[in-house]
């Protein structure tokens, strides 16, 4: 079983948020989310934890795709602009730095249209265990 079969279907959180991981490969890992009611902040736009979950997702799949179990250390998020009920959102981590203790990897999270509307950086801890 790859990475993307693995945790669009044993990461429950992400799953029931509506989120999905779409590709994945050594270079980047993208994942998807459509803007619905039940993300909506009190501001009636999308909350910054769903958006975080999205953006999670993408990582975990990165920082997991050779095998090795990877676990976030540090995150980091930059709101840009606020996402709305409808909007599909897409996540894409690509790594920045693939070390075998401590990879980093940042994530740009897109609407349909291409605009951004936040920002993530992430650190991970390579185990010395495969998934």
């Amino acid at each position: 079983m790859d990475i993307q079969e693995l945790l669009n279907r044993t990461d429950r959180f992400a799953a029931n948020a509506g989120c999905r991981i779409t590709e994945v490969d050594g270079q980047h890992a993208v994942a998807q989310m459509t803007v619905t009611a039940m993300h909506l902040n009190g501001g009636n736009v999308c909350q910054g934890g769903a958006l975080f979950t999205l953006a999670d997702l993408a990582i975990a799949a990165w920082m997991n795709y050779n095998g090795q179990l990877t676990f976030g250390i540090n995150s980091s998020i930059m709101f840009v602009s606020s996402a709305r009920e409808g909007d599909v959102l897409r996540a894409e981590a690509v790594g920045i730095c693939d070390h075998h203790k401590i990879p980093a990897v940042e994530v740009r999270v897109t609407n349909q249209e291409g605009r951004l509307i936040c920002h993530v950086t992430g650190m991970g801890y390579r185990k010395n265990v495969m998934m």
